[in-house]
């Protein structure tokens, strides 16, 4: 049993891990697998050469490179038990909630913002029904689930990102900065809680440090919707959310970009 140690500079959050978990999952070697989210750590143990793994890891485009490789006798037991299923089916439907509620404000308040994070909601939703349904199916099956779930939201990113040009370029009722602020805050303390959820269920140690929570791109997005809110509100210009709404709209479609490269 071989244990190799890889840096992946790009996982900061556990949609990144669950793409990770997917994307090895057919691999008869890997035996198991050990995050270490906050300092960007993957431990494998597998059995020979660990090159392959390092090619698969390496078109998910998270930045990875190989530390090191040793012989080793532990293992850890990879989690694959009923709590671990209840806890992912928690977080996505804690996702897929507030994509909802973040949707249906943002349309009612006219905030970009909104929208977007609301699909940045989605996406995470997405990545966790991945790891639920496509877990234990075929290879094949695997592999229609991510490209449906990947093109789709593309899609509604391209959709999101055509709206935002549209708006810049027409005139526009000024976005409801209180409701932008009000329900960016609300999804802001749901994603903590899913990242502590999921934390504390893998360990006790360091995977609980706040700095993992705040390095989470999804914090940083519901951060960036709130300051957009008060630009709204302090420049009496719709900008800000325009401009936040293009940024996330971006991520979602490079977070579609990840997910289809499973299917390679």
């Amino acid at each position: 049993m071989n244990k190799t140690i890889f840096n992946i500079t790009k996982m900061d959050c556990p949609s990144e891990e669950q793409l990770i978990r997917m994307k090895l999952q057919d691999f008869d070697t890997v035996k198991s697998l050990e995050f270490d989210i906050p300092n960007r750590k993957l431990n494998v143990y597998h059995k020979g050469n660990p090159e392959p793994i390092l090619s698969a890891l390496e078109t998910l485009n998270l930045n990875t490179t190989l530390i090191s490789t040793e012989a080793s006798s532990t293992v850890i037991e990879t989690d694959t038990s009923n709590r671990q299923r209840r806890l992912l089916w928690m977080v996505l439907v804690i996702n897929f909630v507030f994509f909802g509620v973040e949707m249906l404000f943002g349309i009612f308040s006219n905030s970009m913002g909104l929208v977007a994070d609301s699909l940045d909601m989605l996406a995470d939703s997405i990545v966790y029904a991945l790891a639920l349904f496509a877990v234990g199916g075929t290879v094949a099956r695997k592999n229609n689930i991510a490209k449906f779930a990947g093109y789709f939201q593309i899609l509604l990113a391209v959709i999101g990102f055509v709206e935002v040009i549209r708006r810049f370029l027409g005139f526009e009722k000024m976005p409801d900065f209180q409701t932008m602020i009000i329900v960016s805050v609300m999804a802001l303390m749901a994603n903590v809680l899913c990242l502590y959820l999921l934390q504390k269920n893998k360990s006790k140690e360091a995977h609980m440090q706040a700095s993992m929570i705040f390095t989470s791109n999804d914090v940083i997005i519901n951060s960036g919707v709130i300051v957009a809110g008060l630009l709204v509100h302090w420049l009496n210009s719709s900008y800000p959310d325009l401009i936040i709404g293009a940024i996330v709209f971006v991520i979602v479609a490079r977070g579609a970009y990840r997910i289809l490269k499973l299917v390679e």
